[in-house]
C-alpha cells in the first residue's frame, strides 16, 4: 500500500507542476514517515541521512566544476575560433555549416560536460552565421540542439558521472572511454540528415558566398581551444589527475585562456560567469540529493525486488525486456531531463542489469544515448530548448527537421545494442 503511494504521490506532484527535485523528496519523506509511524520522530532521521548521502560522493564534485568550464568556454570565445577553423578546413558551400556546427559541438564535448552549456556556446556563434546564409532558423536550431546532445556521450560527461555514483562497477574512466565511439558516431549519424536536409531543401544559398576564413591564421586562433580536450583526457589516461581533478584544472586552463590569451573575460564577468554555473549545479545536485531519498524509501519499502521479478518472468526475453526498457525511456524521455531519468530508473534497472549479467558500463552508454535523444525530443527538450530561444523561434516549428536527426540518433543507440564492442572496445584497449 505504501509502496502505491510512493509512485502516486510522486506522479500527482509531477502533474501539478511540482519541480521534479521537490517531488521525488517529498514522495520519498511521506512514505518514511508511515513506514515509521511506530519510531514517532526518530524514523524521519532516514530523511537528513539520505539527503545527505545522495550528495556526499567524491565524484559529484566533478560536476560544478565542468558545468562552471561550460560557462567560462561560452564567454571566452573558444567556440568562434574553432567555427572559423573548421570552416577553413571544410570550406564554403551548401550543407557545409550544419556540418561545422556538429563537429564542433562535438569537440566542445571534450571540454565542457552540458549539453545546455554546449547548446549557448554554439548557438550564440552558428545560429547567426547560418542565418547570414539563409539557412531557416527552426533548421539552425534543430541542428544546434541535436549537436549539442553529443557533449554527455563525449567525455566528459556530466551524465556518466552520475550514473557511476549509482552503480557499483562502473567507473567514471570506463564510462568515459565507453562513451568516445559512440558519441563520434552520434555526431558523423546526425552530419548525414543534416547535410542532405540543407541540400535537399536548397538551403544555404547564400554560403558560397561568404569569405573562407585563411587556415594558417583559423588554425593559430583555435590552438588554444583545440588543445584543452588534449589536456584534460590527456592528462586522466596519463594518470596526472583523476576526472574531479581534471575539472578542476579545465577551469583555471579555460580561465587563463579567456583572461589572459583571448582577453574576451574580464573580472567583472567572473561574477556573472560564477553565478550561472552555480545555479545550474545547485538544480543538478539538490535533484540528486532529493532522489536520494527517494531510491532509499524504493529499497526500505520492498519496492524493487517485486517489480523486477515481474518483468523477468514477463516471458519477453532478454532482448524483448531490453527493447521494452528502450521503449519505456523514450517515453519518459519527452518529459524528464536526463539527470532526473538516471535518478528514477537506475535504482529499478540495476537489478536487471544483474540478473542478465549486462556489463554496466555498456548499459550506462545505452542510458545515456537515450538521454541524449531526451535532449531535443520536445516537448521538454533541454537543448532544444536553449538553441530554439538563441534562434527566437517556437519548438513545434522545429519537429519538421528534428525527427530525421532524432531517427539517426536512434539508429546508433540499436547499433551499440546490437554490438556492445562498440563501446566496451575501448575501455578494455585502455585497461579500465
Amino acid at each position: 500500500m505504501i509502496a502505491t503511494l510512493l509512485f502516486v504521490a510522486f506522479l500527482l506532484m509531477m502533474l501539478v507542476g511540482v519541480p521534479i527535485g521537490a517531488s521525488l523528496g517529498l514522495a520519498g519523506a511521506a512514505c518514511i514517515a508511515l513506514a515509521n509511524a511506530d519510531a514517532q520522530w526518530y524514523g524521519l532521521l532516514a530523511v537528513p541521512q539520505n539527503f545527505y548521502a545522495g550528495l556526499g560522493k567524491y565524484p559529484l564534485l566533478a560536476i560544478p566544476m565542468f558545468v562552471l568550464v561550460g560557462s567560462i568556454f561560452d564567454r571566452s570565445g573558444v567556440a568562434l575560433r574553432l567555427v572559423n577553423f573548421a570552416v577553413a578546413i571544410v570550406g564554403r558551400g551548401p550543407g557545409m555549416l550544419p556540418l561545422v556546427a556538429i563537429a564542433v559541438a562535438m569537440f566542445l564535448g571534450g571540454i565542457s560536460g552540458s549539453g545546455p552549456a554546449n547548446a549557448a556556446a554554439v548557438g550564440a556563434v552558428m545560429i547567426a552565421a547560418m542565418s547570414r546564409a539563409g539557412y531557416p532558423a527552426p533548421f539552425s536550431a534543430s541542428v544546434v540542439g541535436a549537436a549539442a546532445a553529443t557533449d554527455i556521450l563525449i567525455p566528459p560527461s556530466v551524465a556518466f558521472i552520475v550514473y557511476s555514483v549509482l552503480v557499483p562497477g562502473a567507473s567514471v574512466p570506463a564510462l568515459f572511454a565507453a562513451g568516445m565511439v559512440p558519441g563520434v558516431m552520434a555526431g558523423l549519424a546526425l552530419m548525414i540528415p543534416a547535410v542532405l536536409l540543407a541540400r535537399k531543401h536548397r538551403m544555404g544559398a547564400l554560403e558560397s558566398t561568404l569569405p573562407r576564413p585563411p587556415f594558417w591564421k583559423s588554425l593559430r586562433d583555435a590552438s588554444w581551444g583545440l588543445a584543452a580536450p588534449v589536456l584534460i583526457l590527456g592528462g586522466m589516461r596519463a594518470g596526472w589527475f583523476t576526472p574531479t581533478e581534471a575539472a578542476v584544472v579545465a577551469v583555471f586552463y579555460g580561465l587563463f585562456v579567456g583572461m589572459c590569451v583571448h582577453r574576451t573575460i574580464k573580472v567583472r564577468d567572473l561574477f556573472v560567469i560564477l553565478r550561472e554555473s552555480g545555479e545550474l549545479s545547485a538544480v543538478i545536485l539538490i535533484v540528486v540529493s532529493l532522489a536520494g531519498i527517494f531510491a532509499y524509501s524504493l529499497s526500505t519499502l520492498g519496492v524493487i525486488d517485486p517489480v523486477t521479478r515481474a518483468i523477468v518472468d514477463s516471458g519477453l526475453g532478454e532482448y524483448g525486456i531490453l527493447a521494452l526498457l528502450i521503449l519505456l525511456l523514450i517515453t519518459v524521455g519527452m518529459f524528464l531531463d536526463g539527470v532526473s531519468i538516471f535518478l528514477i530508473f537506475v535504482p529499478l534497472l540495476l537489478p536487471i542489469v544483474q540478473h542478465y549479467k549486462w556489463d554496466p558500463v555498456w548499459f550506462g552508454v545505452i542510458l545515456t544515448l537515450k538521454v541524449a535523444l531526451g535532449q531535443f525530443t520536445p516537448p521538454l527538450a533541454v537543448n532544444l530548448m536553449v538553441s530554439c530561444r538563441i534562434a527566437k523561434v517556437r519548438m513545434e516549428e522545429t519537429v519538421r527537421w528534428v525527427g530525421w536527426l532524432l531517427f539517426s540518433m536512434f539508429v546508433v543507440m540499436v547499433l551499440v545494442i546490437a554490438f556492445p564492442e562498440l563501446a566496451l572496445w575501448l575501455p578494455r584497449k585502455l585497461g579500465y
